[in-house]
């Protein structure tokens, strides 16, 4: 059951002086004070304190400092009136050499002031004036706020102290402080992401948006039955784990750097200031608080929750901002200047959903290849290989892993066109170029994951573009209706076998529904392209990216990394909150900028594949075009517009 409402409707300072006179209602501060900051409390000796500043710095979400005292300070003025730390708490902790050793309802006794001689156990004790505390923004803070707005609460609803775990997150460490991330865990409604997500995100003094919403096992939690602080709380029918950062971190660090005597609020028995849960920070603290609330306080930060993926379940967060120009990106490269009929298999954030999952991942195969003039050699065509270049460049400049898969027959080829992209620059650096061989039942999961293993994935994400695609019969088809099966390694093998395999995801990028990944609206297919009931591709990819060109998906994948790699709301999540901010150096963002798609990059690398003998897929003409369309203007023009919405217009000379 909840608070009772005596205790729920009283002050933070009517609540305080209750504590002060031990009421047994006050087991823990969860549900009270209403409309108030809570704080979490560490109490140190001075010469650790600066050490400890600049630790709660560079972990801003766990540990959001709200105040820090001066040596011997009792009180703590800018969060509330007549207070005394030393009882203002419902429950200590008591740390000696690094080890919690009892729990106590007040440090009075630890006043060395008010201490008899004999009351003194050991020398180590020291003296409270040579103690400094630390105070720290708390997630009950924020818990009114879901509750007003129709979130529930749930271990409010079953009057338990919240769930907290220690995970396998490591927080930044500072001086003799080192220490594994702690997360609170709330059950809330999945139709309700957005709306928990933008609360908390307004209030960054207690630890802002949720920094995992999903599987516990990717933070290293195996048993929510057992959390390490707190109660566990039950999940609804609907309900989702979401896990906010937590200021029990700071009890960590405190085990961590073994400090002869230090204190700590028992978890779940909070500070209770006087400071409103909308105020601004009440002091100026260390860590720079004015970049923190202007990002809380701009609307198009706004952080927007999006599934990721089923196995394991990942959501993940993006700002207004950055799913607002994803969503432009979408839009032009979903123009069919060459009146295919594209438009009719658009699906709305595919191509968002596709580029958060690239985001999350840390190693990625891109396949490309359609032999559609099979009487020519090569018999490929220019559309895909520029695409999956773009999209390789852009993962490598993010710190990605990336594996480029070809046909045998094209290995050839394809090792000559990587090597002259690397060489005008094109390509970041060469990447392992690899074959598929279907010789065996285990094939497919033998290369996906080391050693056969799927609970080791050697990839968490692949990529088509402009991939033939096997179709329901078992063939595979260009758009003429023509089988070129013959031409085609069976790597469609692959993304079938990785649905199967949690932890890898997949994307395809098409422009006519006969291409590996298509599968995924493969009725839309044969209802509205021509040949459709023949040619459409049978394989579904987890997201399905339609374009005018393939190419334009796969430079929009590229703009859409950028995107999100360069939006504070996403990169604070993939951080786990995590840092100093700002984290990204305008080196690393000039670095990033000049592996984005360019004209002259794309025309270089088209010049590449002429000259290698590849052909425009719709005429097979050995020229300047892709399926049909002059480079300029038609594809130069779209890659100038998707810069413009990434980066912005290019600056025209003086």
């Amino acid at each position: 059951m909840e608070q009772s409402d005596s205790l729920s409707s009283l002050s933070p300072a009517e609540l305080r002086l209750l504590i002060r006179q031990d009421d047994p209602r006050i087991t823990t501060t969860t549900g009270l004070a209403d409309g108030h900051q809570q704080a979490n409390v560490v109490v140190l000796p001075s010469h650790l304190a600066n050490d400890f500043q600049a630790f709660c710095c560079s972990n801003p979400a766990p540990l959001p400092l709200l105040y820090r005292s001066q040596s011997g300070e009792t009180s703590c003025p800018p969060l509330a009136r007549d207070t005394d730390i030393r009882k203002d708490i419902s429950q200590y902790c008591v740390f000696e050499e690094g080890r919690l050793v009892k729990t106590v309802l007040s440090l009075q006794s630890y006043y060395a002031e008010q201490r008899a001689a004999s009351e003194q156990p050991a020398a180590h004790h020291g003296q409270w004036s040579d103690m400094v505390c630390f105070y720290m923004g708390c997630s009950f803070s924020f818990a009114g706020s879901l509750k007003k707005a129709g979130v529930p609460v749930r271990n409010v609803e079953q009057g338990r102290n919240v769930s907290m775990y220690r995970t396998a997150v490591s927080c930044v460490p500072v001086g003799v402080f080192s220490c594994p991330l702690v997360v609170s865990m709330r059950p809330v409604p999945a139709d309700m992401l957005n709306k928990a997500a933008q609360i908390t995100h307004l209030n960054q003094l207690a630890h802002g948006a949720p920094i995992h919403i999903g599987d516990p096992a990717l933070l290293g939690i195996q048993d929510l039955s057992t959390p390490d602080y707190g109660d566990q709380v039950e999940l609804q029918p609907g309900d989702v784990t979401v896990f906010w950062a937590c200021g029990v971190t700071a009890m960590e660090a405190v085990l961590s750097s073994k400090p002869s005597l230090a204190f700590s609020h028992s978890p779940g028995c909070m500070f209770l200031t006087d400071i409103p849960d909308s105020s601004p920070f009440p002091q100026t603290p260390p860590a720079n608080p004015a970049a923190s609330l202007a990002t809380s306080r701009d609307p198009e930060l706004t952080p927007l929750s999006f599934l990721v993926s089923h196995d394991p379940l990942l959501y993940s967060l993006a700002s207004q901002r950055a799913v607002g120009r994803i969503r432009q990106l979408e839009m032009i490269v979903g123009e069919d200047p060459g009146e295919r009929g594209i438009k009719g298999l658009f699906t709305l954030d595919e191509l968002l959903h596709s580029c958060l999952a690239l985001s999350h991942s840390s190693s990625v195969a891109i396949t490309t290849g359609f032999p559609t003039h099979y009487m020519h050699s090569p018999p490929d065509e220019t559309d895909g290989p520029p695409g999956a270049f773009a999209m390789a460049t852009m993962l490598l400049a993010l710190g990605k892993q990336v594996t480029m898969l070809t046909d045998r027959r094209a290995l050839e080829m394809n090792q000559a066109l990587m090597e002259e992209a690397v060489r005008t620059g094109v390509l970041k650096t060469a990447v392992p170029l690899v074959t598929y061989e279907d010789t065996r039942s285990d094939s497919a999961i033998h290369f996906l994951c080391h050693n056969g293993d799927p609970s080791k994935p050697r990839y968490d994400h692949l990529v088509a573009i402009e991939r033939s695609g096997q179709a329901a019969d078992g063939n595979y088809y260009n758009m003429r209706g023509i089988n070129i099966k013959h031409l085609v390694d069976p790597v469609d093998n692959l993304f079938v076998a990785a649905m199967d395999i949690p932890g890898i995801t997949t994307t395809g990028i098409g422009d006519g529904g006969n291409e590996l990944g298509m599968g995924k609206l493969k009725e839309k297919v044969k209802s509205l392209m021509p040949n459709g009931s023949l040619i459409a591709c049978d394989i579904a990819a987890d997201y399905a990216v339609t374009a005018g060109v393939s190419n334009w998906g796969g430079y929009a994948v590229a703009c859409g990394l950028y995107l999100l790699h360069t939006c504070p709301t996403h990169q604070r999540y993939l951080r786990k909150g995590l840092g100093l901010e700002p984290t990204t150096s305008p080196a690393q963002l000039r670095d990033w900028a000049a592996n984005l798609p360019s004209v002259d990059k794309e025309e270089s690398i088209l010049s590449t594949l002429m000259h290698l003998g590849v052909r425009s897929g719709k005429t097979g003409h050995l020229a300047m075009e892709v399926d049909g369309l002059t480079f300029h203007p038609t594809h130069s023009d779209i890659i100038t517009r998707l810069l413009e919405v990434t980066i912005g217009p290019a600056s025209s000379d003086p």
